[in-house]
């Protein structure tokens, strides 16, 4: 196939200058010099009124908990931290990356899970929330080996907890931690890919890998000191930790914190955030409200099946409307970077006529996380965009239709999987990680994922059948909220047909049938026809033969991917 890539060859001279970090501690001393007195977080006090911390100020809580971490014997050894999305997580994160290997833990995990990874990982101290640390404690007697334990939100010392402010305290004067050297290709972070131990890799990462992605992700996206945003996503994560964290406090930008889900309208309207980083899950969520509330305020002409409406309204209309939606999503929101889960092309189309580019993009933990992104030169709603600069990706052993394995190399690929060389040889092979996701590349370079290798479907007749692909048309369908796709072997015709369990869109099946309780049976049949849609526009090999109706929500990650294993398969 021939190949003509002008948008990757042009931003490979065109792009956003930046400094090229080695480390963060480089980082750090650098952005606390140039933005000394500039607002680096915005965060609310115990009265619940929002405070400016400088970078000056910034630099300087990394350094006490640094020192007091290297007072205190951590220097060089594995540092644990859980908890909501919080200053003091931030600061904590970045002093335990800099003084020895920091492991960031999901706070919504169970406790077992917690012990397990606080084992693998030989963390000899934990700093975070109480509640999540109660919890270890109740069955600290499974714990190798004894765990301090460093409270965020208590405020005095006690039996169980040292608090985080008087550990702060602890370096009595003596600041260690401006002569710490590192190496920046050294082990520093670790992170958990799953959350559940039967499955989960240990990747360790350097400071070059994280600080790589965070040059080259700010070489195409524009963050500067004007960058204002506000963290949803959980901080444990690479994708909002590197992106929403790292990269906005390398630019001078200012961070500030959601409450939790449920104050987001809230939120928005306190911190007024130009920039968000979200899930598709959660951008649906917003679409779906502002469309709601558009149909209840606009007459029923302007709305028409095969036009956007922004595409039939009045011009004044249009101006009033966009003004309308921006300020009930805090005045300022000019861009929303999504990632974690497939896209709908549609809501980027969407939001860019209510005058919000959307940016989606792939990643993986192993990747420090992003490989490749839509940035502000160049997008396509439909693909993840092209490969971020100094990264480079391609197909291994593409079928017919030109998809297989994604392989990638780069700065930002991790160093290894945590005390096992024979997974880490698995997918490291001959300078190229091997990401277990299947996918294509057109012509131009942009890239396109169809689905998981081990989630691949194969029939009978040896076609390959990827269930994202299913689910992301099921999902379309107006009655379908959720889908879940899975193969099934007939034992008695060998023959492995699909299967779908499905959530139905109660909200909108309701409406449709203008009754507060949908039967039972009426709900089945809206599912059916919707299946019976899916199934008229594919071919026969890939129909939905069976599908079950789920009462209860899907179990998930925290990043609002639906899991493909334990109770979702049941």
């Amino acid at each position: 196939m021939k190949t003509n890539q002008p948008e990757i060859e042009y931003l490979k001279t065109h792009y956003f200058k930046r400094p090229d970090y080695q480390t963060l501690k480089e980082m750090l001393y650098d952005v606390s010099k140039k933005y000394s007195n500039k607002t680096a977080f915005r965060v609310k006090n115990k009265d619940k009124k929002i405070i400016k911390i400088t970078y000056s100020e910034y630099k300087k809580d990394v350094e006490e908990i640094g020192s007091s971490l290297i007072k205190n014997g951590y220097k060089n050894k594995k540092i644990a931290v859980i908890g909501k999305n919080s200053y003091n997580w931030a600061t904590t994160y970045l002093a335990a990356s800099i003084v020895g290997i920091v492991v960031p833990i999901d706070k919504e995990l169970h406790t077992q899970d917690i012990i397990n990874f606080l084992n693998i990982s030989e963390a000899e101290i934990i700093l975070g929330d109480s509640k999540n640390l109660k919890g270890i404690i109740e069955e600290k007697e499974k714990l190798n080996f004894p765990i301090t334990y460093i409270s965020f939100d208590d405020e005095k010392t006690d039996s169980e907890f040292i608090s985080f402010e008087e550990f702060k305290k602890d370096y009595k004067n003596t600041n260690e931690f401006p002569k710490i050297e590192l190496d920046p290709n050294e082990m520093h972070f670790l992170l958990f890919t799953s959350g559940t131990t039967g499955n989960a890799k240990g990747v360790c990462l350097s400071h070059r890998n994280i600080c790589s992605n965070i040059t080259s992700v700010g070489n195409i996206v524009k963050v500067s000191t004007k960058t204002s945003i506000m963290s949803i996503l959980p901080i444990h994560h690479t994708y909002e930790c590197t992106l929403g964290y790292l990269l906005v406090t390398s630019s001078g930008g200012t961070i500030s914190y959601c409450d939790g889900l449920r104050y987001i309208p809230q939120n928005l309207n306190e911190y007024k955030p130009n920039i968000i980083l979200s899930v598709p899950l959660l951008l649906e969520n917003v679409h779906k409200k502002i469309m709601k509330t558009l149909k209840s305020s606009l007459p029923e002409k302007y709305f028409k099946e095969d036009k956007h409406i922004m595409d039939t309204l009045p011009f004044y209309l249009r101006f009033i409307v966009k003004k309308k939606i921006l300020k009930s999503l805090g005045g300022n929101l000019t861009k929303l970077i999504v990632g974690a889960a497939p896209l709908n092309p549609y809501l980027v189309d969407s939001f860019g006529k209510f005058g919000i580019t959307v940016l989606s993009g792939y990643g993986l933990t192993e990747c420090s996380p992003l490989v490749a992104g839509n940035n502000d030169f160049f997008h396509k709603a439909d693909s993840c965009g092209l490969p971020i600069p100094n990264v480079e990706y391609k197909i291994d052993n593409p079928n017919q239709e030109g998809v297989g394995e994604i392989i990638t190399k780069g700065p930002n690929v991790m160093l290894g999987y945590y005390q096992n060389e024979e997974e880490t040889e698995k997918v490291l092979k001959d300078g190229w990680f091997h990401t277990g996701d299947l996918g294509k590349i057109d012509e131009k370079g942009y890239l396109y994922i169809t689905g998981r290798c081990k989630n691949l479907i194969i029939a009978k007749n040896g076609k390959n059948i990827y269930p994202e692909e299913l689910e992301t048309l099921l999902d379309k369908e107006e009655f379908i909220l959720e889908s879940l796709v899975s193969g099934r072997l007939d034992e008695q015709t060998k023959e492995t047909y699909v299967k779908a369990q499905i959530k139905p869109n109660l909200e909108t099946i309701k409406e449709h049938l203008g009754k507060e309780k949908p039967t039972q049976e009426e709900i089945f049949e809206l599912i059916d026809q919707s299946i019976k849609n899916v199934n008229s526009k594919i071919p026969n090999f890939k129909h939905i033969r069976e599908f079950k109706i789920k009462d209860n929500d899907f179990e998930k990650t925290t990043t609002q991917k639906i899991k493909r294993y334990g109770k979702n398969l049941d």
